[in-house]
């Protein structure tokens, strides 16, 4: 029988890395504090109308992400793993039918180096396609993280 763990590293995975010119705690903070969140968590044109984040093992998350037009694209989960300033791990499902993904894992590890914060986002999604749309979003999110923050002091 299969461990969670080991259940968890046979779901295909994709992997997002940037460097932020921030202090970890500072970077930590951004993913951690709503008005924070609110800045940068939407790829692209989008925007993000609410962020709820209660950010304790077990709290719940919820995320908006609003188009020009209007459209709202919610996304919520459970945080399993919160350790500042180094790691967040929490699942990540939309609600409604609006996407495959129905319930997958998100990793982020804060990684620093000297006056700058690797972040390291991994998230485990089965469905290839999916997977795919995922990338170029936390792609563009994390442009957006970097945009918002550059050379930020904590």
């Amino acid at each position: 029988m299969a461990t969670g763990s080991a259940a968890q590293t046979q779901i295909p995975t994709l992997q997002v890395r940037r460097l932020i010119k921030a202090p970890r705690e500072r970077v930590y903070k951004a993913w951690t504090t709503p008005e924070e969140l609110k800045r940068w968590h939407a790829p692209g044109p989008l925007h993000v109308s609410l962020a709820e984040l209660d950010v304790r093992v077990g709290g719940k998350y919820s995320i908006h992400m609003t188009q020009p037009d209007g459209k709202v694209h919610k996304v919520g989960g459970v945080y399993r793993v919160v350790d500042p300033p180094n790691k967040l791990v929490y699942s990540w499902a939309w609600e409604g039918d609006e996407k495959n993904v129905k319930d997958s894992t998100v990793t982020i590890e804060f990684i620093e180096k000297g006056n700058a914060t690797e972040v390291v986002l991994t998230h485990a999604i089965a469905d290839d396609k999916e997977r795919a749309s995922h990338t170029e979003g936390w792609n563009g999110i994390m442009e957006k993280l970097d945009a918002t923050y550059p050379g930020a002091k904590s």
